[in-house]
């Protein structure tokens, strides 16, 4: 049965709905191209990891008012009964071409182009903003973790203080395309196929009348997922308690896969939690570290020397707490025959249907990208926007959630380490081609593009 997902076709700025009733009004039909695109990097960002598209393309292919929306928006009052008439009707027939979900990209590098007749393409600007800017964030944030972390696993904590429900299983989806290994979210588990990890509570243990105790009894109920929380009480105390009960495991046939640290110095704390478990035989035991983490904690407490295998992640990725946001914009480009440019100050765009090529140099490294119009071609030079939609229908199935996370790795081991730096990273080199150059200066009296595209 064909109707958009979850029957969220009203997610929309009204905005969008009162634009289009006057665009019926005043016969305006024609094509439309729009462009999703970022027009700012954060402080210490350089570059962008594209996710959210599946989400956009399901809502578009599958765009159905319900009659329960359309008696919504008669109630308004705001709505002539012609426009109503033609909303009851109306779905989604266009044309979109995007980055495959785990590519990376730059600002002012168009994420997607949509082109439809113009209320098509009008209406479905905010959910498009909305799914691909917030998980585009969340495997950006994810990522800058990953790497931070420099091989070692990520787990992500982040549900119970996410923005929503919905956000809770984006982080988890976004998060896995960026190289994170599982979730503790399990409803993410069941929908999107994701790894689930968990250990205890301090609750947990301070349940039992000891810590032994608890311990004990974690290790009988789940023998072969067995990771201890140890800082209830005292940490060293709690590793050594841990060690104990790895002991007692082995002489079962089972090992202790690991403990967590989850408060204090951690770098100080796993250096002596180490010690306890090598000592006591337990060296294949991992040691877990949760607490606040991100990608400037991990690098910190990696080069204070932790003897950390594992970090679960959870708050400041799960909202991306130092760049919560990016400055997306949905910006028409082409109406009909006529290419469209924005002109105001700071938020110039460029106009026309445009494809975004990108070259590469020694070893596969990504050398510069090239955003150019849509016909063009660059020589050596691999397109990134790919046809999804054709005529309203998806032009293939989804990828799987593995093969773009796949994708991710592929894609981020070709950009430089001076792109990935923490801070002060060197922003990759992004040209507008000298055709596209020539069609903006058609379209508008000549600006200078240093403002916009660097």
């Amino acid at each position: 049965m064909r109707g958009t997902p979850d029957g969220i076709a009203l997610l929309a700025d009204l905005y969008e709905l009162t634009m289009a009733a006057s665009y019926l009004e005043s016969g305006m039909a024609d094509r439309a191209t729009f462009s999703l695109f970022i027009r700012k990097y954060p402080v210490c960002r350089s570059y962008f990891v594209a996710a959210g598209l599946e989400d956009f393309l399901e809502f578009a292919a599958n765009f159905e008012l319900a009659e329960s929306d359309l008696a919504y928006l008669e109630q308004t009052g705001l709505f002539s009964d012609d426009f109503l008439d033609y909303l009851q009707k109306l779905r989604f027939t266009g044309d979109v071409v995007a980055l495959a979900e785990g590519e990376i990209f730059f600002k002012d590098e168009p994420a997607l182009e949509v082109s439809a007749p113009i209320i098509e393409a009008q209406v479905i600007e905010t959910f498009a903003i909305n799914a691909i800017n917030f998980q585009s964030v969340i495997a950006s944030k994810a990522a800058r973790c990953v790497h931070a972390a420099a091989g070692r696993q990520l787990v992500d904590f982040s549900l119970r203080r996410t923005q929503g429900i919905d956000a809770g299983l984006k982080v988890a989806r976004s998060s896995y395309i960026a190289g994170f290994a599982a979730t503790s979210n399990v409803l993410a588990g069941k929908v999107y196929g994701i790894p689930v990890s968990g250990t205890m509570a301090h609750s947990y243990v301070s349940s039992f009348g000891s810590e032994l105790e608890a311990f004990r009894a974690f290790a009988r109920s789940f023998p072969e997922r067995t990771v201890l929380l140890i800082d209830t009480y005292d940490t060293l105390a709690g590793a050594r308690n841990a060690a104990a009960v790895g002991q007692e495991m082995a002489k079962n046939g089972y090992r202790l896969v690991g403990v967590r640290l989850d408060s204090g110095d951690i770098a100080a704390l796993s250096q002596g939690v180490r010690e306890i478990l090598d000592q006591a035989g337990l060296t294949d035991a991992k040691i877990f570290a949760s607490n606040s983490f991100d990608e400037h904690k991990i690098e910190r407490t990696l080069r204070a020397g932790a003897s950390i295998d594992a970090f679960g992640i959870g708050t400041r990725m799960g909202v991306s707490a130092d760049a919560p946001y990016f400055d997306m914009a949905y910006k028409l480009v082409q109406y009909g025959e006529r290419p469209i440019r924005k002109l105001s100050a700071g938020k110039i765009n460029l106009a026309g249907e445009k494809q975004v090529f990108r070259t590469t140099g020694a070893g596969g490294r990504f050398a510069g990208d090239v955003i150019g119009t849509r016909d063009e071609t660059i020589e050596g030079a691999e397109p990134l926007l790919e046809p999804v939609m054709k005529n309203g229908a998806l032009t293939r199935k989804h990828p799987s959630l593995d093969e773009i996370r796949e994708r991710f790795k592929e894609r981020f081991s070709s950009l430089d380490e001076t792109h990935k730096r923490l801070k002060d990273p060197r922003h990759y080199p992004v040209r507008v081609s000298p055709r596209l150059e020539a069609l903006q200066e058609k379209t508008s009296p000549p600006v200078s593009m240093t403002s916009s595209v660097s």
